[in-house]
């Protein structure tokens, strides 16, 4: 019966931060078959971790840093792999996309700069605009405070430089 309550509530917890998830897979994954992919990964080092979680920290620490570590782990093994794309799914006529907002075009171009920064980078941005505190984020990542700063301010600058050759057409 301990199993099936603990397997409940897994699954309520799951629920409950699934946007979490959701970007994380977004952060490191392009294609929605990877997505998916590295959610199912996910989930499944989540269960396998989760009757070793204590409580020392909330659940949500916990689930970034799996996550985190999964989708890094994952990134790392699939540049160890040729990607093939089997030449029936391409797609036969690609339409210009046109962006109307202006606003939209300078996300688009901040996520284009953000696909250029490390894995490690990607994570402190992601946790950033979840507006996570510097304290939060050392127990995710493992960085202390004062690295994290550093390493901000630094991330901070990179995309400040790479959104500007993005729209002048360097990159």
């Amino acid at each position: 019966m301990q199993a099936k309550l603990n397997q409940d509530e897994f699954v309520a917890l799951v629920h409950q931060h699934r946007a979490m998830l959701y970007k994380v897979c977004n952060l490191y994954c392009t294609s929605d078959y990877d997505k998916q992919d590295l959610f199912q990964e996910i989930v499944i080092q989540l269960w396998g971790a989760y009757p070793r979680f204590r409580g020392d920290s909330k659940f949500s620490t916990w689930l970034y840093r799996i996550a985190l570590n999964t989708a890094i782990s994952d990134l790392r093994k699939q540049k160890k792999y040729i990607k093939s794309v089997e030449p029936e799914l391409l797609p036969t006529e690609i339409q210009d996309i046109q962006y109307n907002n202006e606003k939209e075009e300078r996300l688009q171009q901040l996520y284009k700069a953000i696909n250029h920064l490390t894995e490690i980078e990607r994570a402190i941005v992601m946790l950033y605009l979840e507006d996570k505190s510097y304290e939060e984020m050392e127990d995710i990542l493992g960085i202390n405070q004062n690295n994290l700063r550093v390493k901000m301010n630094r991330i901070k600058e990179k995309l400040r430089k790479l959104t500007k050759s993005v729209e002048h057409g360097v990159r």
